[in-house]
């Protein structure tokens, strides 16, 4: 009896994590060869008047050169607007730019500090553009991009178009190849939504939206950029991604700023999908509430399936009185560990880097799960540094 309990857990628990990992994207392959719907692209004869905002905080190391790179794309330049939000910054960003004044870049400071969302909110009202591009001071645009992102917006279907983010290493070394692969499989993964139907969540790094959609508040606690994407299929749009929008997205250097940050993230893509959560309604909303349900909730209740699938596995040795299942936990442990304490100096090699960025990734959602529950809002929060990166 207890040894069938403890195969049920198992199996329970690892049908949830391999559905939302591997049986989700194979239905999507398939979905996708039967009735391929990819959006309809073309240039316009007249680019479009597009805002571009940069929210930052403290980011006097890194705003220079992302505002360098942002003026350098090959949008004309007669048709865009560079603002950067200042959240109630300390240090000398809001010196810096006001120092590309004269280059077209306008500085909007917050008196008070409230957070990302909050600054993208109160930019709303200086913004002039059809288009609104929001991406962040410590990435890199690539000097393509932004004309493949916008020419989506010729196809009336397309509400926000989402950039293809790049995992970059750092100039002193790769220590998360973990990171890199999973962006790596998640960009897959939003190509298939893209040809099926809708993506489920923008880019943070780098998307663009409408105009009208955009001015829809957010509540300060909850992510922008996944509720671009519900916003948009709420008023009858698609969300798409566009691989050829580049985004270079400097590398975490190490797991425990990795796992603040996914703490951070994970928690307010919680509150996100329950304050949109009637999207998953799939009376009213279809294949998009199947979507949704699949790549967010699935994927976050997940590692809960895991730890059932591990109580199974310890509940098994203890009914088989087998000290052999105590070696692939131990394993486990041994590559977390030395993944977590790796110097952040030196490259980790994948077999510790991958199996740690995953571990890692499976406690966050654990914590993040638990901080949402407990209604544990955090607008505000100091941004993750990243190092200068290798950019092509």
């Amino acid at each position: 009896m207890i040894e069938r309990a403890a195969v049920w857990l198992i199996a329970l628990g690892l049908s949830i994590a391999a559905y939302a990992y591997v049986g989700y994207p194979a239905l999507l392959k398939l979905m996708s060869w039967l009735r391929p719907r990819p959006p309809r692209v073309r240039e316009p004869e007249v680019w479009p008047f597009i805002s571009i905002t940069v929210p930052a905080y403290n980011e006097e190391r890194a705003i220079a050169s992302t505002l360098d790179a942002l003026l350098a794309t090959d949008y004309p330049a007669d048709r865009r607007q560079v603002l950067v939000v200042s959240d109630a910054s300390t240090d000398r960003t809001d010196e810096i730019v006001r120092g590309y004044a004269d280059r077209g870049v306008e500085l909007l400071r917050v008196a008070v500090r409230g957070g990302k969302t909050a600054a993208e909110n109160a930019a709303r009202s200086q913004l002039r553009g059809e288009i609104i591009v929001n991406t962040d001071a410590s990435v890199r645009i690539a000097p393509t991009a932004l004309k493949p992102l916008i020419a989506c917006f010729a196809d009336p279907e397309v509400g926000v178009a989402s950039g293809r983010d790049v995992s970059v290493a750092q100039m002193n070394g790769d220590p998360n190849l973990g990171e890199s692969r999973y962006v790596g499989y998640e960009m897959w993964l939003r190509d298939l939504e893209t040809r099926v139907d809708s993506i489920v969540g923008a880019s943070g790094c780098f998307y663009a939206i409408r105009k009208p959609l955009h001015m829809a508040l957010v509540p300060e606690a909850l992510s922008r950029d996944f509720a671009s994407a519900l916003i948009a299929r709420e008023h009858g749009y698609r969300a798409v991604s566009v691989s050829e929008a580049v985004c270079f997205v400097p590398r975490i250097q190490s797991l425990r700023l990795e796992y603040r940050r996914k703490v951070r993230t994970l928690t307010r893509g919680l509150e996100t999908l329950w304050f949109k959560r009637h999207l998953m309604n799939p009376v009213r909303y279809g294949r998009f509430a199947w979507m949704l349900a699949s790549h967010k909730l699935l994927r976050w209740l997940a590692p809960w399936g895991l730890v059932l699938a591990l109580a199974g596995w310890l509940l098994l040795a203890a009914a088989l009185e087998s000290a052999l299942a105590a070696l692939p936990l131990a394993a486990i442990a041994l590559l977390v560990a030395a993944g977590w304490w790796w110097p952040e100096q030196r490259r980790a090699p994948w077999i510790v880097a991958v199996p740690a960025y995953a571990a890692v990734g499976i406690a966050a959602a654990l914590v993040a799960w638990l901080r949402a529950l407990r209604g544990e809002l955090n607008p505000v929060w100091e941004p993750t540094r990243r190092s200068a990166t290798d950019v092509p």
